[in-house]
C-alpha cells in the first residue's frame, strides 16, 4: 500500500486538495482507461458504475479507498458515484468556477473526489482550486442554461432559496489563493467537493480525459438544497431529513472500507 505523507493529510484538511503522484499502477490505469473510453462512447452519463464494473473494482480493491480514509483520518468509506470527462485540445472555454456540493444533497468533512487523468496535462490546463474554500460558505451552483452562462458564468442554478451567488473568481483571480497541478497518468488529485474549483481551457494539449470517483464517510449527512439535486434516488430524498446520516442501500452506495 502506498504511504500517504503527513504533508498530504495536512493539505487535504487545511487546503481541501492534495496531489499524490504515481499513486496508481499501470494495470489499474489501463483497466480504467478502457472503461472510460466505453463510457464516453455510450454517452458519459453519471452514476454508471454498474455498467462499468472497473470503477467499483477500483473503489473497492485498489489503493484508492485506503488513501481516502487516511486523508480523512477515518475508517469507514462508501463509494458514491462516478463521473467522466473528455475535453478536446483547442477548446478555449473554461468550466465555470463552482462547488460540487451545490449539486449534491450531502455535507460533511469525510467527502472526497478522486480525480484520475489518462493524459499528461500541464498545470495551466488542469483543474484549478481556491485553497481553503471547502470550509465554506456553500454557494449557489452555476446555471445549466448556456444562454445565461454566456452572459455571466455566476448565473445561479437555483432561482429561489438563500444560497449566496458564486463569486466572480475569474475576474478577480489575484484576490484568491488558487492552486493547480501538472498531472501525468497514474497521478491522483484528491479534493473535498466543497472546494471552489473550475477547469482551465485545454488549448495546447491534445485532450484532457479524466475520471472522478467520489466517496463519503461516516460523518456525511443528508443536506437539502433549494430544489432537487443528485443522487437520482427518489426514495432517498423521500426518506431522509436534513441532517440524517447519509446512508442508503449497498445497491446504491457500496461500503468499500
Amino acid at each position: 500500500m502506498q504511504v500517504v505523507e503527513d504533508r498530504a493529510v495536512r493539505e487535504f484538511r487545511k487546503d481541501g486538495v492534495t496531489f499524490l503522484p504515481a499513486a496508481l499502477d499501470a494495470e489499474l490505469l489501463r483497466s480504467l482507461e478502457a472503461a472510460h473510453a466505453r463510457h464516453i462512447a455510450n454517452g458519459g452519463a453519471m452514476w454508471s458504475w454498474r455498467d462499468h464494473p472497473e470503477y467499483l473494482a477500483a473503489a473497492k480493491d485498489s489503493v484508492i479507498p485506503d488513501l481516502v480514509r487516511t486523508l480523512w483520518g477515518s475508517e469507514d468509506v462508501w463509494f458514491m458515484y462516478d463521473q467522466v470527462f473528455k475535453t478536446k485540445g483547442g477548446y478555449a472555454a473554461r468550466t465555470p468556477w463552482h462547488q460540487d456540493l451545490s449539486y449534491l444533497c450531502v455535507e460533511g468533512d469525510d467527502l472526497a473526489v478522486v480525480w484520475i487523468t489518462f493524459d499528461a496535462v500541464p498545470a495551466e490546463e488542469s483543474l484549478e482550486f481556491v485553497k481553503g474554500s471547502h470550509r465554506g460558505p456553500l454557494h449557489n451552483g452555476f446555471s445549466y442554461d448556456p444562454r445565461e452562462l454566456a452572459e455571466d458564468e455566476t448565473a445561479p442554478l437555483f432561482k429561489k432559496g438563500d444560497l449566496p451567488r458564486l463569486p466572480p473568481i475569474q475576474q478577480a483571480r489575484d484576490e484568491y489563493d488558487i492552486v493547480s497541478f501538472a498531472v501525468e497518468p497514474g497521478d491522483l488529485v484528491i479534493f473535498h467537493p466543497g472546494m471552489l474549483h473550475g477547469g482551465a481551457p485545454v488549448t495546447e494539449s491534445k485532450q484532457r480525459r479524466t475520471l472522478s470517483l467520489r466517496f463519503f464517510g461516516r460523518d456525511a449527512v443528508y443536506s437539502k438544497r433549494p430544489s432537487k439535486v443528485g443522487p437520482p434516488i427518489p426514495e432517498l430524498h423521500e426518506s431522509l431529513q436534513h441532517g440524517d446520516p447519509f446512508r442508503w442501500t449497498e445497491d446504491w452506495f457500496p461500503k468499500v472500507r
